[in-house]
């Protein structure tokens, strides 16, 4: 190491794990070079690897296949016109074809494919069906993770959403609301609540110690930020660290205050003295605002080592939402039903592109935060995809799967994988855990490890 990359690394090493803590806050640190600078007083002992994370972010009512299906195998193929908006990080995805999630169908139990899909999607399990309390389904893999890598972080896992979702009653043809809110399960009949509001998802990271009510509507009503509470443990690390650091921790703390910033313009102002009771929190009118903001929490919380397992609902299981936004007409869940007509096929197709556009965005944002040897995106594995291929006839295979991110060197990207019909999707997911450290030898319906990943 020359003299010149000495200057830039702190004198003092950091450890991975720390925080900076203040006034009930805790925040994580982003990778800086001097969590590797014990290298320079021991040259014989190796820098310690970056972390690997892992996210699934699911979307509803399947996609326009034929729009969807890249041409072409291998490294040889070119993205469809649904896909076309990852081209700028097409050499960082893996394009799946030919998975299948068996347990979403009916398998004797009638009607409720939106419940199923939503329900097996991480969990490779057939959900009871029920609309009571017994439900049943299985264990997701982002808890199976999440219960061996939690206690390395402050969050053991993260679960955003943009659809509230029922949380009681029956939702889908004699199943409980509870498989249509949820794909992420601590057990086979405890779902992990998501966060759909913003300013709580950020407080979830980083603002945890503030649970009394008053204290924290006060804190709202003077609009404390986040890097003021922390901010004498920041100044005190920063006199610490050197140039490049001391850059890349300013460029995280201005991403924090925007995100602040753009939490702060959703959220009504208070102008008078908050009363003794809880106000609702709100959250984006505009859909790509909320969208975007839940991405970029994301992105933080991966950034800092604050989790490394997170689950993202872009909508519930069978959403009816509508995408007057982008111009269409019409709901989703309704359109799905299109029976081969034109116009709701091209309108379909018009909300997968516009939903696979906030994902590259996100995955072109994480391609920009260096980390270790590569970036932060290098050290992810980010499956988008969803538990139905064409909603039209209720079909579970072939899924449209997306995994950006090479898994810390782990996995060869820029490929368009097609694999033999009827593969378990949770054959992917025993891969999945395998390069985070949590090998196990089945999960759900399992058959073995998908080959030809690396």
């Amino acid at each position: 190491m020359t003299s010149k990359a000495r200057r830039s690394v702190a004198n003092v090493a950091v450890d991975r794990r720390n925080f900076l803590r203040g006034a009930g806050a805790v925040m994580g640190l982003p990778w800086l070079e001097a969590m590797t600078s014990t290298a320079l007083a021991a040259p014989a002992v190796a820098a310690p690897a970056t972390p690997t994370r892992m996210a699934f972010i699911f979307f509803a009512n399947g996609a326009i296949m034929p729009d969807w299906r890249p041409k072409g195998t291998g490294s040889d193929f070119e993205l469809s016109k649904t896909l076309q908006p990852l081209a700028p990080v097409k050499d960082d995805c893996l394009f799946l074809s030919g998975l299948t999630h068996d347990k979403a169908r009916a398998n004797g139990d009638g009607g409720g494919d939106h419940a199923r899909n939503s329900a097996s999607f991480l969990t490779a399990s057939q959900p009871r069906k029920t609309g009571g309390a017994d439900i049943f389904v299985g264990t997701s893999v982002d808890q199976v993770a999440a219960a061996k890598l939690g206690a390395q972080t402050h969050l053991p896992s993260l679960e955003i959403g943009i659809e509230a979702g029922r949380k009681a009653g029956v939702c889908d043809s004699g199943y409980s609301c509870a498989y249509q809110s949820n794909i992420s399960w601590k057990s086979p009949n405890q779902p992990m609540a998501k966060e759909i509001r913003p300013k709580l998802a950020f407080e979830r990271l980083f603002g945890t110690s503030v649970t009394d009510v008053k204290k924290r509507q006060e804190r709202d009503f003077y609009r404390t930020s986040i890097l003021d509470l922390v901010s004498e443990d920041a100044n005190r690390l920063k006199g610490k660290l050197g140039t490049t650091d001391r850059q890349k921790l300013d460029e995280y703390f201005t991403s924090v205050r925007e995100i602040e910033q753009r939490i702060g313009r959703e959220t009504p102002k208070k102008n008078v003295v908050p009363p003794d009771f809880d106000v609702p929190e709100g959250v984006p009118a505009e859909m790509s605002s909320h969208i975007q903001l839940m991405y970029d929490i994301l992105l933080l919380a991966f950034q800092t080592d604050t989790t490394r397992v997170a689950t993202y609902m872009l909508a519930d299981g069978g959403s009816n939402r509508t995408y007057s936004n982008i111009g269409v007409k019409g709901a989703h869940h309704q359109l799905s039903h299109h029976r081969d007509d034109e116009d709701k096929v091209a309108s379909l197709q018009k909300i997968d592109q516009y939903l696979v556009t906030e994902f590259s965005r996100f995955v072109q944002k994480l391609k920009t935060i260096p980390e270790g040897e590569g970036t932060l995106l290098d050290n992810c594995m980010i499956l988008y995809g969803s538990g139905i291929s064409d909603a039209n006839r209720h079909q579970h295979h072939d899924l449209p799967i997306v995994v950006a991110g090479n898994g810390s060197g782990t996995i060869k990207s820029g490929r368009h994988l097609e694999y033999e019909k009827e593969t378990p999707m949770a054959n992917l997911y025993l891969s999945m855990l395998d390069r985070v450290g949590c090998p196990i030898e089945k999960f759900g319906d399992s058959t073995g490890r998908l080959s030809n990943l690396s």
